[in-house]
């Protein structure tokens, strides 16, 4: 069966290097989101009778979640610590364990963007978190574990 519940995705953050990834399930996260889109080259002419027509163009991607805050979680001070300094986090977002044989997602190194601690009165504290591709000497990519 190839359906995936959300509770089966997986995110990750490698502690290695690039070509020997030490792959660290990030196992305090919430609802996560995988945005992928691409900008429009307008290819309009008068040939198209008047409807719009164009290309897709660059990729974009962008990875936003919540995580709970805990200040002893090794993964929320390396996305705090990411975001402070303004360093980088290599990241991947499957949808299962990513030591397993087909499982998919993106690949990328990230730089933190957004980490905004929210205090509801009536919640406990949490964290939204987004991250986006980076400038790297890696593009990112679609993993397929193998």
């Amino acid at each position: 069966m190839g359906a995936k519940l959300g509770l089966d995705g997986k995110l990750y953050r490698n502690t290695g290097t690039f070509v020997s990834p030490t792959w660290d399930e990030v196992k305090n996260v919430r609802d996560l989101t995988l945005n992928l889109e691409a900008g429009e080259a307008s290819m309009t002419t008068r040939a198209n009778a008047g409807w719009e027509a164009v290309l897709a163009s660059l990729k974009k991607a962008s990875i936003e979640f919540q995580m709970v805050w805990d200040s002893a979680d090794t993964d929320v001070t390396a996305f705090r610590d990411a975001f402070l300094n303004r360093s980088t986090i290599e990241c991947a977002v499957m949808d299962g364990d990513i030591a397993v044989a087909g499982n998919q997602g993106l690949r990328a190194t990230m730089a933190v963007l957004k980490f905004a601690r929210s205090e509801a009165l009536e919640e406990g504290m949490l964290i939204d978190i987004t991250i986006k591709p980076a400038y790297a000497a890696n593009a990112p990519s679609w993993h397929t574990a193998p």
